[in-house]
């Protein structure tokens, strides 16, 4: 559900490398075991698609893409935790998305935790379906949880 926001300035814009430490920040208060500054670098130095949302000027959500081969796969994409549930996800999606389409790719992929409930239901309300599952993929509390890869066929029409 979404939850009505009072009225706010939304962009959402390439990353920088100042946009880093902001970044790092949100995927540490998001995640028991977060991607490193190092790694964020890494992909902004790789040349993905890494882009962040701002709100009302404070970054509040990221997202990266790789594209190679006319695929691409989402590597990461995050909501500041007080930010969720006021349609953030979606909106970044819904980018990341556009700038797949607009380097001709054709299919996206994706993994996620089966236990990320909410990820799951934006993914499949976008389009994704499941193809694969990867056994012990994610580094868990308890020893290894699974991934559900995911996948959405392209058109230039949707």
């Amino acid at each position: 559900m979404i939850r009505p926001v009072p009225e706010t300035h939304v962009v959402i814009r390439s990353m920088t490398h100042d946009d880093l430490q902001h970044v790092s920040d949100i995927e540490r208060r998001s995640y028991d075991f977060p991607w490193s500054h190092g790694v964020f670098r890494d992909c902004l130095l790789a040349g993905y698609q890494c882009v962040v949302l701002e709100r009302d000027g404070e970054v509040a959500g990221y997202s990266i893409l790789s594209v190679a081969a006319g695929e691409a796969h989402i590597l990461n994409l995050c909501i500041e935790p007080s930010y969720r549930s006021h349609g953030y996800g979606e909106k970044l999606l819904d980018e990341i998305l556009f700038r797949a389409r607009t380097a001709a790719v054709r299919e996206v992929f994706l993994e996620v935790r089966p236990t990320n409930i909410h990820a799951l239901a934006l993914y499949k309300k976008k389009g994704f379906h499941q193809v694969a599952n990867r056994p012990a993929y994610y580094q868990a509390r308890d020893g290894r949880e699974d991934a559900a890869v995911l996948a959405k066929k392209l058109t230039t029409d949707c």
